[in-house]
């Protein structure tokens, strides 16, 4: 039976969190044999095609009004904050209370009301670089330091100069300030979870851009902890349970793959294969041939035209391109079943997670931890 999977053989629950297209999501299902119950998605398009691909999954709508005390219990809690504020191309005013990149504050209220088993981030680069301010812990001010004439119990010899200088201290310097990466971080240690992380390029996995992105993957350290009440917004988290589901008596090893994740599986078994770009190849896509010929035997699936014309502006990325790019099942984002636009095609993609680059980076990950754990890793 899969390591994490509940008594009564049902699936992990994933509660989600700023969704998008649900790219994270399904790495998340895959390597983790789980399933979306409920999701958090403020842009009505994009939620229009998270909800077509998870017709059961009830969206609760803007996370800043969210009451976590009313939300069924999951047993993973996965999302992607919005990268806008630690982006590289942004104006990195950083991870802090009344950004984008600050609704971080909410993702950690839903970790410390609900105590999910695990918590799955996603971030772009900026993560480890733009500067942050953590909140302060309940009942804190900014008077915190002890006065400078504290010192540690000594005897009547001892003087300041035998106490070794704390010079690593974060945040005491004003040159060297807390990253968002390490507010994260600190804030998941003080729910008690532990946490790794990874930097990882899409093209790593075989695809042909280089689209690098954090994945944070942590793990409760101390079983049914309660509300630690860090921050004044969070609340003790709700009694209310969720009826089980895909419950079955059969262990989760013979479980199939759900239909939606399951081309995850045939992709990973193509990774490893020689791929030779033939004179088609070499004809239409020339220097980028190879790259392309690679990520089309990966994906199954044949490389679109990469552009649209229009006489009146020139030529725009094709959205069934970028979504090739993504590694998703074709329509994935672009069916007119979703009656989006081009450009909300184009911005919900340009949003999303690779999924096949999430679940890479989650096996690494899990690898990781087991083998920290005297776990053997199997191949």
């Amino acid at each position: 039976m899969h390591e994490y999977t509940p008594s009564g053989g049902r699936r992990l629950r994933v509660g989600s969190l700023f969704s998008g297209y649900g790219g994270l999501d399904l790495a998340v299902e895959h390597v983790l044999d789980a399933e979306t119950v409920w999701f958090s998605e403020i842009n009505e398009p994009v939620a229009r095609v998270f909800a077509h691909h998870w017709p059961e999954a009830q969206n609760l709508g803007d996370v800043t009004t969210i009451d976590w005390s009313d939300v069924p219990p999951v047993d993973i809690l996965c999302g992607g904050f919005p990268c806008q504020d630690v982006s590289t191309v942004g104006k990195q005013a950083g991870l802090a209370p009344g950004t984008r990149s600050g609704l971080w504050s909410h993702m950690a209220a839903a970790i410390d009301a609900l105590q999910p088993e695990f918590v799955v981030i996603e971030n772009v680069r900026g993560l480890l670089s733009a500067p942050a301010v953590r909140n302060l812990p309940e009942g804190a001010t900014d008077e915190r330091r002890n006065p400078e004439t504290a010192s540690p119990e000594q005897d009547a010899t001892a003087t300041l100069r035998d106490v070794e200088s704390d010079s690593w201290g974060v945040g005491d310097e004003s040159a060297r300030p807390l990253r968002a990466m390490g507010a994260v971080l600190g804030d998941l240690a003080d729910f008690r979870y532990n946490a790794r992380w990874i930097g990882l390029h899409a093209s790593t996995i075989g695809a042909p851009h280089p689209r690098f992105r954090i994945f944070i993957l942590a793990h409760r350290a101390v079983s049914h902890t309660p509300g630690l009440g860090l921050l004044s917004r969070r609340r003790e988290p709700g009694t209310g349970a969720s009826p089980p589901r895909d419950d079955r008596a059969v262990s989760s090893d013979h479980r199939p793959d759900p239909a939606r994740t399951r081309w995850l599986t045939d992709a990973q078994q193509r990774v490893g294969d020689a791929v030779v770009p033939d004179r088609g190849h070499l004809r239409r896509w020339g220097r980028y041939a190879p790259a392309i010929a690679r990520w089309e035997h990966i994906t199954g699936q044949p490389a679109p035209a990469p552009a649209l014309l229009n006489e009146g502006t020139g030529p725009r990325p094709a959205p069934a391109f970028v979504e090739w790019l993504m590694g998703l099942e074709p329509g994935w984002v672009t069916s007119p079943e979703h009656e989006l636009t081009g450009n909300q095609q184009l911005t919900a993609l340009g949003n999303g997670v690779l999924p096949f680059q999430a679940v890479t980076a989650l096996q690494v990950l899990l690898a990781s931890k087991h083998a920290a754990n005297g776990i053997p890793v199997c191949s």
